[in-house]
């Protein structure tokens, strides 16, 4: 799969932006997370890393947001490093084709999540994680970790935004108890759950986010630094971002964009093309699915423009 000359995806890139910016209908911004409620829904940023370095940006693409479930593409790769293929006794690999937090599953499939992106099967990652560690401890390896991927130690982690999703996060709590009652959570499940919900308050640019996914688009190599995974699992990753990586919409989202991508409620996308590019884009405003509208509309045109869907042949 070929690149377009640089200054042709300039030129798409400020495309991109200034459709966006005529774009009405923008969804709504996850009101039931405090800290999200207040973002401007007229934000949106794109940035494109492409296999040879050079970056190209767009919009909002140098302010930091909530990645949320973005984080759970990190910390599933921190997990299989830690315990490899025996995490899959645990979490299926299949879509859910149900919201996200969704409980109806887990009883008929005793306690196992369908896939490690929907929040059940985050909390059993975040579980793996925890082995070993004082919440505190796993908290810092997931923030240096996602520091090493992006080459950039200004990241953080928002303690309001993860304060109120620990205070609010009703559903999450009755997921991880559910999966404890079925012996597929091994610590106690506050602490399981502080080490999610603080993973999920990572804030990071489309800048930041589009440098951390560079792993992926590099069959596990990390430019300058060295292989964070072996490139069969770099595959498996972004085969899971492709088929369970929009929740109940993932069908729809490879169907309209045809690239691995996994989304967050904060209205970010991480998308990777294979040995091409690295993108993130965010615009606050989510679909009925749980999913930024701007964002999915931005990386179908891209895909579009570009022939990036993993299913062409240009």
């Amino acid at each position: 799969m070929s690149a377009p000359a640089s200054s042709d995806l300039s030129a798409i890139v400020e495309n991109i932006v200034a459709t966006m910016a005529q774009e009405t209908h923008r969804g709504k911004v996850a009101s039931y997370i405090p800290g999200l409620a207040c973002v401007p829904v007229n934000k949106f940023g794109i940035a494109i890393v492409m296999a040879d370095g050079t970056v190209h940006l767009g919009g909002d693409a140098l302010e930091p947001f909530s990645i949320q479930s973005i984080s759970k593409v990190f910390a599933l790769t921190l997990a299989l490093g830690k315990v490899g293929d025996q995490l899959w006794r645990r979490v299926g690999r299949e879509p859910s084709g149900n919201p996200f937090n969704s409980i109806m599953q887990l009883e008929a499939e005793h306690g196992i999540p369908r896939n490690p992106f929907i929040n059940a099967g985050a909390i059993v990652v975040a579980d793996v994680n925890l082995a070993g560690h004082m919440p505190r401890e796993a908290i810092g390896e997931m923030l240096r970790f996602v520091h090493y991927l992006a080459g950039d130690e200004s990241i953080v982690i928002e303690e309001d935004i993860a304060r109120g999703e620990a205070e609010t996060g009703f559903r999450n709590i009755a997921l991880a108890n559910y999966m404890r009652a079925f012996g597929n959570l091994h610590h106690p499940a506050d602490l399981v759950l502080g080490c999610y919900f603080h993973q999920c308050a990572l804030a990071m640019s489309c800048q930041q986010l589009a440098m951390a996914g560079r792993y992926l688009m590099l069959d596990g190599m990390l430019p300058g630094s060295g292989r964070v995974v072996n490139a069969r699992r770099a595959r498996r990753i972004n085969a899971l971002m492709l088929t369970c990586g929009h929740y109940d919409a993932s069908g729809d989202f490879a169907f309209r964009v045809g690239i691995p991508g996994k989304s967050g409620v904060g209205g970010g996308i991480l998308a990777v093309v294979p040995g091409v590019a690295s993108i993130a884009v965010w615009s606050p405003g989510l679909n009925e699915n749980g999913n930024s509208a701007l964002g999915t509309r931005a990386l179908e045109m891209l895909s579009e423009a570009t022939g990036w869907s993993v299913f062409s042949a240009r």
